[in-house]
């Protein structure tokens, strides 16, 4: 759909200008229909400084300045009003056809344009356009701001740190759903459950290209692959996935919660966005062993700023949770309550260097916390998860693009997703068979890479572990750069900070 709204645009802005180009005297007319050819005559034609047709080779914001140039070639038909350079904008699949062959449209030439003053309320609306249509571009981009929002990624990253994600990292997106509303993402400011965007445009996935991939350990931030269907009620969306809802409490049983709640289905690039450490590649082998990650067999990158919760046996010994706090400023797991007890073995939230403190104050050997399997499954929902947890969990392997993936009954369950939802094909399952667009296979080879992600705060992050696979079309930009930070009052030591 989008590519035929794309092709009526592009076509009907040629035919128009084809018009145009006659009334103008512009040869040869059929230039109208050579992308750039055409603005290069319009340029020569309204005395345009050269410089700006070259700039329309810049990527994205070129794009912007040809509606400029177009913009200024109406203005030589006499169409200075602001709904005239509306349509042009919006309709110029209309509206350029028009100008170009009604006989109520005269071309008027350099002078007409030179005697148009503007007035003073259409510099104001002009100078606001253009910061708009600029915070637009470097938003969608180069980079965007955003909060972090959870305790996740602590202590590498923590609640209400402001920062900057590189989009040009990995290669700007080009946007899948390009009406929305500015400055925000899914939805409309103080209205939580309603959506910023319209889908009457929806454009396939593409990047522009000559960036770097995504890198083993990087901080990244990414559209929620399971956010795609979302619960509309405020305390739902990610925060309990709709597909977490309908396995747990409804058995499957989708047309039964459709009846009990509304719901909302996100295009991919407007599903909420999450930050996490890519800490599997494409082709790679997860494993998670007593609560230690392994990759392909060997101990994962541990960031020296990551949280997880650990054993700490007290010995007889009492102290208070405020003692812990201001000596070793340590927070304990809430719900301690004030006195720690004796003779217990209490569990806490820490890095590996305030692990080694408290060993070091209670004179104990602190152990990693595991958990027996949650109420919530793993991914990837079957029988062979069934015995996992966060805390022991797979082996799986992450699919690669153009390697052949084998197609069993026992690993369907992993595959699901990636062959219907991100890549958009047909499966049925029939006797133990499978049916991709129609035809029977034994095997599927993904055309996308992917990724597995998870927060350094292993023990309170919802990650890959809970949703599985992340596809490269979901990747937004990799975080750089803490600008600012706040708990009762600037953290001061974090503003500027790196991302590691």
């Amino acid at each position: 759909m989008g590519w035929i709204v794309f092709f009526i645009f592009v076509i009907g802005w040629m035919i128009g200008l084809y018009g145009m180009f006659k009334k103008a005297g512009i040869r040869p007319e059929w230039a109208a229909f050579i992308p750039f050819y055409n603005t290069w005559l319009i340029v020569e034609k309204c005395g345009i400084k050269k410089i700006w047709f070259w700039l329309q080779f810049i990527p994205i914001a070129g794009q912007f300045i040809t509606i400029w140039i177009t913009i200024i070639f109406v203005m030589h038909f006499g169409k200075v009003n602001l709904i005239d350079h509306t349509l042009t904008v919006f309709l110029p699949f209309l509206y350029l056809p028009y100008l170009g062959f009604s006989d109520k449209v005269r071309w008027g030439g350099r002078e007409i344009f030179k005697r148009y003053k503007k007035p003073a309320s259409r510099e104001w609306i002009d100078a606001a356009v253009f910061a708009t249509v600029a915070a637009t571009l470097i938003r969608t981009f180069i980079f965007e701001a955003y909060t972090i929002p959870t305790e996740s990624m602590e202590k590498t990253l923590m609640v209400n740190d402001f920062l900057f994600v590189n989009k040009m990292a990995y290669g700007p997106r080009i946007p899948q759903t390009p009406l929305s509303f500015p400055f925000v993402h899914n939805t409309l400011p103080g209205m939580p459950t309603t959506p910023s965007y319209l889908k009457w445009i929806q454009l396939p996935y593409s990047r522009i290209p000559g960036y770097d991939e995504v890198k083993r350990n990087d901080v990244v931030v990414f559209n929620f692959p399971a956010g795609d269907t979302i619960i509309n009620v405020v305390g739902y969306g990610s925060m309990r996935p709709y597909y977490d809802v309908l396995r747990e409490q409804y058995h499957g049983d989708r047309e039964k919660l459709k009846a009990d709640f509304p719901l909302l289905v996100h295009p991919m690039d407007k599903t909420d966005n999450y930050i996490k450490r890519c800490t599997g590649m494409p082709g790679d082998m997860i494993q998670v062993k007593e609560g230690i990650l392994y990759v392909n067999g060997q101990p994962a990158y541990v960031s020296p700023n990551s949280q997880i919760d650990y054993n700490v046996p007290l010995n007889g010994k009492t102290f208070t949770v405020d003692g812990l706090n201001e000596q070793l400023g340590i927070n304990a797991t809430e719900g301690l309550g004030d006195i720690l007890p004796d003779s217990a073995c209490i569990i806490m939230n820490m890095t590996p260097v305030e692990k080694e403190k408290v060993e070091s104050a209670l004179k104990v050997k602190c152990t990693i916390a595991t958990y027996q399997q949650e109420s919530t499954q793993v991914f990837p929902f079957n029988e062979m998860s069934a015995s996992w947890s966060r805390d022991n969990y797979g082996p799986i392997q992450i699919p690669q693009k153009g390697k052949a993936i084998s197609l069993t009954m026992q690993n369907i369950a992993e595959y699901e997703r990636l062959i219907t939802t991100y890549e958009h094909n047909t499966l049925v399952v029939q006797n133990g068979k499978f049916l991709i667009n129609g035809k029977e296979t034994s095997t599927y080879t993904p055309i996308y890479n992917y990724y597995w992600m998870m927060g350094d705060n292993r023990h309170r992050s919802q990650d890959s572990r809970f949703w599985g696979f992340v596809p490269e079309t979901n990747i937004v930009g990799r975080a750089s750069l803490i600008w600012f930070s706040w708990k009762d009052g600037p953290r001061w030591s974090r503003i500027f900070k790196l991302i590691n």
